[in-house]
């Protein structure tokens, strides 16, 4: 429970976002049952998200990685731009240090796998309501994240980490886009023709997302983006 400065209980507000209705639902209830969480929103996609966001101003907003159209990681990262107090716990099926890494720069606060518990998501959503993070299930301070990143980085190598300045994802918007076409099994030439371009600016492009991506081929590539949910299978454009 948290308590205002009155002595009061403060009521935090929530705000999700998932593209699995089941889930949104599931989350809902078993939130709702808590006298001092209430969930406000929810939506199936990063568009939608901003927009709820901007009018309703959450408190907590539970971010799932694999979106379709915009990229949870893209979403947490607009989000904090635009508004530096909602705190952001990222719930996802994909979860490796490399990934983990990304979230926590892109300006999450948490990040949690999918199957995490009722009970410990309500422990993690009042532990990061008081300003504290929550990485691989630590409680952590503000410091101490710090050092975690700078330490992980460190032992993974870190030059597209790095390198990516401030973008969280190594690819570009259009290399996204591509990859996302690749992924669904689309040719250059389909891909050109979907986008208006010319065969070889796909090519480039295709150059440019093998090398960011440190693999060999365009399967490579595409089964990269999917293990971090940077695209979707079969997802739409």
């Amino acid at each position: 429970m948290t308590l205002s400065s009155n002595g009061k209980k403060n009521v935090i507000s929530i705000l999700i976002v998932d593209d699995h209705q089941f889930f949104r639902e599931g989350l809902q209830k078993n939130l709702d049952l808590e006298d001092d969480l209430a969930v406000i929103g929810e939506c199936s996609n990063g568009e939608l998200a901003l927009e709820l966001a901007a009018k309703l101003h959450p408190d907590i907003v539970l971010l799932d990685v694999n979106l379709p159209s915009m990229n949870g990681l893209q979403v947490a990262r607009q989000l904090k731009t635009a508004r530096k107090e909602t705190a952001i716990i990222v719930l996802t099926g994909y979860h490796d240090t490399e990934q983990v890494i990304h979230a926590m720069r892109s300006g999450a606060s948490a990040y949690c796998p999918k199957e995490i518990t009722p009970d410990q998501l309500i422990h993690i959503i009042r532990t990061v309501y008081g300003g504290s993070f929550f990485v691989n299930n630590v409680a952590m301070n503000a410091q101490e994240v710090t050092h975690w990143l700078s330490a992980q980085i460190e032992a993974l190598g870190g030059s597209y980490i790095i390198d990516a300045d401030e973008h969280f994802i190594p690819l570009s918007p259009r290399e996204l886009e591509i990859l996302q076409f690749v992924t669904n099994g689309m040719s250059n030439k389909e891909i050109a023709y979907r986008l208006r371009i010319s065969q070889q600016t796909v090519k480039n492009h295709m150059t440019s997302i093998l090398k960011k991506l440190n693999v060999e081929d365009r399967t490579q590539a595409a089964i990269t983006a999917l293990r971090h949910g940077w695209v979707r299978l079969n997802g739409s454009m």
